[in-house]
């Protein structure tokens, strides 16, 4: 049996679409027969932005508190390990050291290890996947300290930039070999939903994520930058938009004609987010200004979930069309008038773009089609 430790942000990124995100990587592998671990360590501190108190809080049993809610459900109560400097919540270090000695893959999901110790070298291999494209090349490029400790240490580096290496695709490679993967869905967890009859399209809208990136001189930015050519949507759509929304201004939104929920209360466990997801008509996703301008086909592990709950995506064009079939169940836009013609196409023809979209989820980001290739050059 291939034993996998998937070392993710759960807990320092409590809210249910960071969660999602490592709960479909992990729970897919576990699916293939795969003996699934998952470790986070901090480093030497913990600091996690407490949601209920509104505070950033240093005491671990918050943030492992939040892992165990999502893994203990999945059977996996006793099989994680929440670490920073000498504090641990969890299997001990000593039981982690022993899982890691006997590990086949140490599988390194978006987030690096501030502090490399021993134990990480133990795996056959190492693997880092990338799913914030452009931005990490950038970081590396610029010599982020614990990214870089991280990637290097790594024999595989995976991205979900499908288009790596297209003519028009201007992520850099940083010195680097990449190769291609993409966002995944366990299609037994997030099974189809009936039609959610009267309700709008629906964002989770974090409105700046980091500081922007700049290569060659020029600026790679976050939603703030692409969001407000997309503020009069509902009024051009003529209906209801529902917004999700994290550290942006709401009133901004609600004078458009935005429905605007608090984003981490509407999201704040892996079921509330998946409750938020099935209660809408579609997705419309709005993309990074770095994810446009870099033209590298980036695709949400947000978009994934909608698609395999039976929710048709209308997504800002990444550069989408060379690799994924569009105009049946996934949709792209460049300006507002694009958005709008797909948002009335996925309304007018519900049933059928459902259909289409659940598909899409099936043949192109289930678990069992993603995973397998990528663990047959991970496993040595």
């Amino acid at each position: 049996m291939t034993r996998v430790v998937v070392a993710g942000a759960l807990g320092r990124f409590p809210v249910g679409g960071h969660a999602w995100a490592d709960l479909n990587l992990i729970l897919g592998l576990r699916e293939l027969g795969c003996d699934v671990w998952y470790v986070e360590d901090c480093g030497e501190g913990s600091w996690v932005w407490e949601w209920e108190r509104q505070e950033l809080v240093t005491d671990l049993d918050y943030p492992a508190s939040y892992v165990s809610a999502c893994l203990e459900p999945h059977g996996m109560g006793d099989r994680w390990c929440y670490r920073a400097g000498d504090r641990w919540r969890g299997r001990s270090p000593e039981d982690m050291t022993e899982v890691l000695a006997a590990t086949d893959v140490l599988l390194i999901r978006g987030a690096p290890i501030e502090v490399w110790r021993p134990e990480f070298d133990l795996p056959r291999t190492r693997a880092f996947i990338d799913v914030d494209p452009g931005f990490t090349q950038a970081r590396l490029l610029h010599g982020h300290a614990s990214l870089v400790g991280t990637v290097d240490r790594c024999e595989r580096l995976l991205t979900i930039a499908a288009r790596l290496g297209a003519a028009d695709c201007a992520l850099p490679l940083a010195g680097r070999e990449w190769a291609v993967t993409r966002p995944c869905v366990s299609l037994t967890h997030w099974p189809p939903q009936e039609h959610a009859a009267g309700s709008p399209p629906s964002m989770v809208l974090q409105w700046r994520s980091y500081q922007d990136v700049t290569l060659d001189g020029l600026p790679y930015g976050n939603k703030d930058r692409t969001f407000p050519d997309f503020l009069d949507l509902p009024r051009r759509l003529g209906r209801p938009l529902r917004a999700a929304l994290t550290g942006g201004e709401p009133t901004l939104l609600t004078t458009n004609g935005w429905e605007v929920v608090e984003g981490w209360r509407a999201t704040r466990t892996a079921d509330d987010y998946a409750a938020f997801v099935c209660s809408s008509e579609a997705e419309l996703g709005i993309a990074k200004h770095g994810y446009v301008a870099f033209r590298a086909g980036w695709f949400s592990d947000r978009s994934v979930c909608y698609l395999a709950s039976g929710r048709p995506v209308v997504l800002q064009d990444t550069g989408l069309s060379d690799w994924l079939p569009l105009g049946q169940g996934v949709h792209a836009f460049t300006d507002p008038d694009g958005a709008v013609r797909a948002l009335e196409v996925v309304r007018e023809d519900a049933a059928h773009q459902a259909k289409a979209a659940r598909q899409l989820a099936e043949d192109v980001f289930a678990t069992d089609v993603v995973l397998p290739r990528m663990l047959s050059d991970l496993v040595v």
